[in-house]
């Protein structure tokens, strides 16, 4: 499989597969958003997340895959701390704010911030017509996420602190999506640093869950919580291995535009499955956020 991944880089097959990918990973980390916000809490969903992480991950770490050789492991350690940052971020803005307000202005910031990065760490540009792109998924996501906030009845009080969380949390989204995708450039066998990224980057939350969870005074079953913590480590190896693999074989900045069309996923999600309102406008955002998205792609 490295081998095979690697044979693409550059090519245009290997463009097509970072489409996809790309794609696949806005759905699941849609998915992935959806679990951490469902109905427990999103500190302790975090946590068992990475429970599930780090023991699915430590076998393919430790036995599978190449060992990082030199500073590939002080890249490791660099992910650790932007991730642990952006963890925190989403759980304090989830459990402050509504799934439909708060994921698309986390996600609606990241794809600009990472088009410049890209730009000034690999020396990608983007044309116009890709720019314009860029602009219109943009807008389509803010306008998603301020017309949710005029509309939403749940938890307004503490919306206002949220949405602030929302865009700090953006900012780490930009930064650990250039980043993640130096460490799997600059590492030989991609899978290695797929590997040990999830292994090492799971050890925070689960501590931080315990602590909740020994304070808590209603504790939740244990049951579904572990369950769904298990769902979701799945669909995060396939969400983040996804787009860093996207990353590797084509664009940055598009695999970025590409994985940010998860909001429309999470509308979906928020209306099918958390029970959130969705109407005709917000369906015409979602829509802008995929054109800009198409135009992002085709455009170059």
């Amino acid at each position: 499989m490295s081998d095979w991944i690697i044979g693409l880089e550059g090519t245009e097959a290997g463009a097509t597969v970072a489409m996809f990918l790309a794609l696949g990973a806005a759905f699941l980390h849609a998915v992935f958003g959806a679990l951490q916000k469902g109905r427990h809490d999103p500190w302790l969903s975090r946590g068992v997340i990475d429970a599930w992480l780090f023991v699915l991950s430590a076998p393919i770490a430790l036995f599978v895959v190449p060992w990082p050789q030199g500073w590939v492991w002080l890249l490791l350690l660099g992910a650790m701390a932007i991730h642990f940052v952006y963890k925190i971020g989403m759980a304090l803005a989830f459990s402050r704010g509504a799934f439909t307000v708060v994921y698309p202005v986390v996600r609606g910031s990241g794809p600009l911030f990472t088009v410049i990065g890209a730009w000034l760490l690999f020396g990608e540009t983007f044309s116009l017509v890709q720019w314009l792109g860029v602009l219109v998924l943009v807008a389509g996501i803010f306008g998603l996420a301020v017309y949710n906030l005029i509309h939403v009845e749940v938890a307004r009080e503490t919306l206002v602190p949220a949405l602030w969380l929302a865009v700090g949390t953006g900012a780490t989204v930009a930064l650990y999506t250039t980043y993640d995708a130096y460490g799997i450039r600059a590492t030989p066998d991609p899978f290695t640093f797929l590997a040990w990224f999830f292994f090492l980057t799971a050890m925070d939350m689960p501590v931080i869950a315990a602590l909740r969870w020994r304070h808590m005074r209603h504790r939740p079953t244990l049951g579904p919580l572990v369950w769904r913590g298990f769902a979701g480590a799945l669909v995060a190896w396939g969400s983040f291995g996804s787009v860093m693999l996207a990353t590797r074989l084509d664009k940055v900045g598009e695999a970025a535009v590409l994985r940010e069309t998860s909001t429309v996923f999470a509308a979906l999600i928020g209306w099918l499955i958390l029970k959130e309102s969705v109407g005709p406008r917000r369906l015409a955002l979602m829509a802008t956020i995929a054109l800009g998205a198409v135009i992002v792609e085709f455009g170059g």
